[in-house]
């Protein structure tokens, strides 16, 4: 470069350029040559580089290189290329202005840092994107440690550039949060709350991306779409999304329906309130009607019964004869603690099909009838009297 600049200062005098306007005209030159070059090695780099290491990854084997040598990627270290060759020239160029040489190349060191930033960023985002759609733990602890690095490259980038715009070393900065260190926490405090929760959300291996889980504190109720270290997003039923930090699922109680979900099917728990005035032994007259209809037979009737206990048992075995639920699990209609508004009845079984719109029309086919065949057993359905008189 110093011998193309012995040349070019050559030319001018053979010109008749002389004096200032000599030294003027072959910084000019200069400029104008550093920049030529730096634009021919950045298109040398896109136009030749980038599609030939594209090309040698896609005929590997391995899905790895082409996330992090993906286009995008290459494309973006390849503007740093063009920075190195200012820096490396800046020297010969501005050898006679200090301090413009001075400015450039801190403005250089910015970029080269921010682009560098840029494509590690890029490539820790192409990592990222391996298997994204699988829901295993070890996929959530490298989606943390993806993000960690994200952090940890946009701290060391900022110090570096800092460390650039002052001109100390960056071990100097360094050095120096270790006093203000508290500070930072004091003023950080619920980020860095929020980013501990996230790190122990995805390493106690709490939840995943698709998961349905239930926040009463937030008003949350619906599938996990997104994770982060700082946040949790929760698409509703209704389609609104819920924006949660971690440290509230971690501090808080909050549902997780992927067990229910992975099982072989969906719990019902409903209780029917009765009239404890209504419970009674079976008449005469009760028991016929029951023999009639079919709900009990004349060899049980034959001993003195309760006909709450007739209809526990033949809903026990109504429900388990639908074919709806799974009787292979748990299932009971058992009388529980009597309280001042009734005789509490609970029906609790599992369906086989856990789809919500399903679920709930089957849950409530079984439960009208619980309702309705109760007045065939003399029973009577609690319900809190209203007072007409006042209106």
């Amino acid at each position: 470069m110093e011998t193309i600049k012995t040349l070019v200062e050559q030319w001018l005098q053979a010109s008749g350029a002389t004096g200032s306007l000599l030294q003027i005209a072959t910084h000019a030159i200069m400029v104008a040559l550093a920049t030529l070059v730096a634009i021919l090695s950045d298109w040398l780099c896109i136009r030749i580089a980038v599609p030939l290491t594209v090309r040698l990854t896609r005929h590997t084997n391995a899905i790895w290189d082409d996330l992090i040598f993906s286009e995008k990627v290459l494309r973006s270290a390849c503007h740093i290329v063009p920075a190195i060759v200012i820096w490396w020239l800046l020297p010969l160029v501005f050898s006679g202005f200090p301090t413009c040489q001075e400015v450039l190349a801190r403005l250089t060191a910015i970029y080269i840092t921010v682009m560098a930033l840029r494509t590690t960023q890029c490539m820790i985002d192409g990592v990222a994107r391996m298997d994204s759609d699988r829901r295993s733990s070890a996929q959530q602890y490298f989606h943390t440690f993806c993000a960690v690095m994200r952090i940890v490259i946009y701290l060391m980038a900022t110090i570096v550039i800092v460390a650039i715009i002052i001109d100390k070393s960056p071990m100097t900065l360094i050095a120096g949060l270790g006093a203000t260190s508290a500070i930072l926490m004091l003023v950080f405090k619920d980020t860095i709350e929020g980013l501990v929760a996230g790190i122990r959300l995805t390493s106690n291996d709490m939840m995943h991306i698709g998961d349905w889980i239930t926040v009463p504190s937030a008003n949350a109720n619906g599938t996990v779409i997104g994770m982060s270290l700082t946040t949790v997003k929760i698409r509703n039923f209704d389609n609104t999304i819920v924006t949660i930090s971690p440290k509230v699922l971690v501090d808080e109680a909050f549902c997780n329906w992927k067990g229910m979900e992975q099982s072989d099917g969906r719990r019902v728990a409903r209780r029917l309130l009765f009239d404890q005035h209504t419970i009674s032994i079976v008449d005469k007259g009760l028991a016929q009607r029951l023999i009639a209809k079919g709900y009990a037979t004349a060899e049980v009737l034959a001993q003195p019964c309760i006909n709450m206990h007739l209809y526990r048992k033949y809903m026990e075995h109504f429900v388990a004869s639908r074919k709806e639920v799974n009787s292979n699990m748990t299932f009971m209609v058992r009388q529980m603690e009597p309280t001042p508004y009734g005789m509490p009845v609970e029906f609790y079984f599992f369906l086989r099909d856990k789809e919500w719109r399903s679920y709930e029309h089957q849950m409530a086919d079984i439960m009208e009838w619980a309702l309705v065949i109760a007045a065939d057993f003399g029973l009577k359905i609690y319900q809190m009297g209203i007072d007409k008189t006042q209106d």
